[in-house]
């Protein structure tokens, strides 16, 4: 059976400069507007439409193909949460970006520990969308800038820190320290070499080191432990 081994269908060569995008969401008229918008994008294909996230995990385990999972974060059913959940569990290399909106916070954190590669407000113009499922697809996190900000303030715990905590530093140099906190702050690798005078090669390279040093899986775990300092 497709997907049982955890890995996503593979895309034929001719279809490979394609990202393949599967759309969630509960709404029909948004799921068809979407999939009008996105086809515009000479590089997005639309694979499949799904109404809940289990039907999304169950459209992948019978085959089809997706690079991205585009989803809305309330659905009943299957939410986005847990639908992301599913998705990342049975396939961790395909990107989840979640459609939310300004009410969505209780959820948020939520999605990000469960794999989701990043958020976008759903009244963002659709070039920004059309961005999004790239810089994901690309394995760069995204995080609008206002959720970015209250997600600062619902990871901060105003707790002091037990002793035997270490120190702020973690065990990562001065640079390491300016990447993961340009993680946390959303950039891209682009951004953040940009931002810091480095090479992207560089970049990718403290990323890897970071991640080795705090035993985390991906960008978006950075992302959350930084905020939570």
């Amino acid at each position: 059976m497709p997907g049982t081994n955890g890995a996503s269908p593979k895309a034929s060569p001719e279809q490979s400069s394609l990202i393949q995008v599967l759309l969630v969401d509960d709404d029909y008229f948004i799921r068809e507007s979407l999939k009008v918008v996105l086809c515009l994008d000479a590089h997005i294909e639309i694979t499949g439409m799904a109404s809940s996230g289990q039907e999304a995990l169950e459209l992948l385990e019978s085959g089809t193909m997706a690079d991205v999972v585009l989803m809305d974060i309330r659905m009943p059913e299957c939410d986005g949460v847990e639908g992301t959940h599913l998705i990342k569990s049975r396939f961790p290399e395909i990107q989840v970006l979640m459609l939310t909106t300004f009410d969505d916070d209780e959820y948020i954190i939520q999605a990000l520990q469960n794999g989701a590669s990043g958020y976008l407000l759903k009244n963002v113009p659709p070039p920004r969308i059309v961005q999004g499922i790239k810089t994901v697809h690309n394995g760069d996190m995204l995080i609008h800038p206002d959720i970015a900000r209250k997600l600062t303030g619902l990871l901060q715990t105003p707790a002091p820190a037990p002793s035997h905590v270490p120190s702020r530093t973690h065990g990562l140099t001065r640079a390491e320290l300016s990447v993961a906190q340009s993680i946390a702050e959303g950039l891209s690798n682009k951004e953040i070499a940009a931002k810091l005078f480095l090479s992207e090669g560089t970049v990718k390279n403290y990323v890897t080191e970071i991640l080795g040093k705090l035993n985390l899986r991906d960008r978006t775990q950075i992302a959350i432990y930084m905020l939570k300092q």
